[in-house]
């Protein structure tokens, strides 16, 4: 009998990892054993401390909030999975109690999946597992579970215990390069040397690896004169050889050749020496691929001595980006990961400037970050933002010690351009006179954009605003970010211009819900997420942590979770915000990454139905943060 409901469930978990890695056959059986949970807004699937079910769950259609509570019984959004998310698997495989509460977001389905059905039907699946292991290494829906055990898996920055890259698919040789059994040493060497490779492995008739052999065979036992060069493979080869199966993750290629002394695997179809030979793994793959590594990445940037070395560093990272997104690593710690690297490679350039200057610096200063690198929010390759504030000086030593600075700016902005950041069209850079002064200049500067706000005035101050310090001394950016807040105390008027400026562009869906699309000729039908969803966003936060006259947070997700506490009657919506952020902020990466551009304009008709239904989710809270800005600034007569 047809089973019409299992087919459904199919129909939709197979667009979505890691169900798409399965058969159609096994899905089914999977299928069949699933239940759907129907949720009103505000229903709770589980909560903290609840002993783990025997299920875990997948949304169908809406939201499920995922809940940390704090020591006040407060808690905090963590999460929010939609459609086609994995959630509570993490307590089945550590077999622990639940750390978080799941809580409809809105009106939703969800499906609860038998864990032991589950993984009765995918045990053998390399692809799977790796799934599972890296959902539970990542903590990709449950961050608070690893600091309450002991820090395991915990994070992805530089010097955490275990880097997720032990946990990604290693990279192997596709077509790797063989001889028969009865080849001559001769006939093999002579293959090795014209493909220019380290190993050739032997096969049989039906192409099942037999053994290997590698240069230091043949230096040991030929060139030693042990055997003669027109001796048979066999004679050579190193035998049995050490296989596996694709999927194998870089982890487990490392404990294999540990365990066996080896540096070479032999990929087979099945994973046995029974099957066909489709690959090679070596020693040499899987430190190319922890060369992609954060750690590895930043010691590379600190050792490099050229533009062209650190460009090269800086390029790995983009590799490492692409996988973060592929393994579905939260945003949060991707942006950290890049940031740090993007920092490290500016410190490089700026010390590697230094030293071609003609004499040390005349006083003091700091190269600051601005915009998006100011924000810690800086994935893809984007222009230049940035300053130098300087000490101040003696009126008659002015401009010296400027021309001094906008030398090394000049030096620093283009070993920059060669590594990938364009110079900005703009010019704000630090080789730019205007933005290369005092602390006393850049005082006045700030004094007056905020106290005599026009257009020009608020566009330069709301890219300013998000600096941070790079480089040098952080006492003056410290001094600089005092002096603009105790402005900002005494105008008003400028924060009405402020808001303006954020809701300048309007809801990003149209009539009868549409995408609201460009209509210039250059990018006619295409999306502008970056003006239409996320500078919004970018311009509310900054506008509401200064008028709350918070410091030291400049990204804009962290701005509207410290938001969330500072104003609490609004915190729903606020931790919608910081939610949609980091949503859209990786959806224009992806974008970007698979167009290379900047992930800016998107062509919406080719998303699928799932793509667009979750930009679309993440317009809401931006029309809403709008509206609170509204009321909030009193804009009805201003705008």
């Amino acid at each position: 009998m047809k089973n019409s409901i299992a087919e459904r469930v199919l129909d939709f978990l197979i667009k979505y990892p890691p169900f798409n890695l399965l058969s159609t056959n096994d899905l089914f059986e999977i299928s069949k054993e699933i239940s759907i949970i129907y949720m009103e807004k505000g229903d709770t699937l589980f909560e903290r401390g609840d002993a783990a079910k025997s299920d875990f769950y997948v949304v169908r259609n809406g939201g499920v909030k995922l809940l940390h509570t704090m020591g006040d019984n407060t808690q905090d959004i963590i999460n929010i999975s939609d459609a086609g998310d994995v959630f509570g698997i993490r307590p089945l495989i550590a077999k622990e109690n639940y750390k978080l509460t799941a809580t409809a977001n809105e009106e939703s389905i969800v499906y609860a999946i038998p864990i032991s059905v589950f993984t009765a039907v995918t045990k053998d699946n390399a692809s799977i597992n790796k799934f599972l292991v890296t959902a539970f290494a990542t903590n990709a829906y449950d961050p608070y579970t690893a600091e309450e055990a002991g820090k395991i898996f915990v994070d992805y920055l530089p010097n955490s215990a275990q880097d997720i890259i032990n946990f990604q698919t290693a990279n192997y040789t596709k077509n790797p390069i063989t001889c028969t059994i009865d080849s001559t040493l001769k006939e093999a060497a002579i293959k090795m040397r014209d493909h220019k490779i380290g190993c050739i492995v032997v096969v049989n008739n039906l192409k099942n690896p037999v053994g290997i052999i590698t240069n230091s065979d043949i230096k040991n036992k030929i060139a030693t004169g042990l055997f003669p060069i027109e001796t048979p493979v066999t004679n050579i080869m190193v035998t049995p050889v050490i296989t596996c199966k694709k999927g194998l993750t870089v982890a487990d290629g490392q404990l294999q050749m540990i365990k066996h002394h080896i540096g070479h695997l032999c990929v087979t179809k099945d994973g046995t020496v029974n099957t066909k030979l489709v690959g090679v793994l070596t020693h040499h793959d899987v430190l190319v691929t922890l060369g992609n590594s954060p750690t590895v990445i930043l010691k590379e940037i600190k050792r490099a001595n050229r533009t062209k070395k650190l460009r090269s560093a800086r390029l790995k990272a983009n590799s490492l980006l692409k996988s973060y997104l592929e393994q579905n690593i939260p945003v949060g710690h991707i942006v950290k990961v890049i940031s740090k690297i993007n920092d490290a490679v500016t410190v490089r350039a700026i010390e590697i400037a230094l030293k071609k200057m003609p004499s040390n610096p005349p006083v003091k200063f700091c190269w600051i970050g601005l915009g998006s690198q100011g924000r810690k929010e800086q994935m893809l390759f984007t222009d230049q933002d940035n300053a130098i504030i300087f000490e101040d000086v003696p009126d008659d030593k002015y401009e010296e010690t400027q021309t001094y600075f906008l030398e090394l700016a000049k030096l620093v902005t283009k070993s920059l351009n060669k590594i990938g950041f364009e110079y900005c069209e703009a010019d704000m850079m630090a080789s730019n006179p205007k933005w290369c002064m005092s602390l006393e200049q850049w005082k006045q500067q700030f004094d007056d954009w905020i106290s005599k706000p026009d257009e020009k005035a608020i566009l330069l101050s709301s890219i300013f605003f998000d600096f941070s310090p790079i480089y040098g001394e952080e006492t003056l950016s410290e001094a600089l970010s005092d002096s603009i807040y105790e402005t900002l105390e005494e105008s008003s008027l400028f924060f009405k211009f402020l808001a303006r400026d954020a809701i300048k562009n309007p809801s990003p869906l149209g009539f009868f819900k549409q995408f609201a699309v460009e209509k210039s000729r250059e990018q006619k039908d295409l999306f502008n997420i970056k003006n239409r969803c996320i500078m919004p966003l970018v311009d509310a936060a900054r506008l509401l942590t200064l008028k709350n006259n918070t410091r030291g947070i400049n990204n804009t997700s962290e701005r509207f979770e410290q938001l969330a506490i500072s104003d609490p009657n609004n915190k729903e919506l606020y931790h919608s915000c910081s939610y949609a952020f980091k949503a859209l902020s990786k959806f224009k990466t992806k974008q970007g990454i698979l167009h290379n551009d900047s992930g800016k304009f998107i062509d919406i008709e080719s998303l699928t139905k799932e793509e667009q239904l979750k930009l679309r989710r993440c317009l809401k809270p931006v029309h809403e943060i709008q509206e609170v800005l509204k009321i909030r600034f009193d804009l009805k007569n201003f705008i």
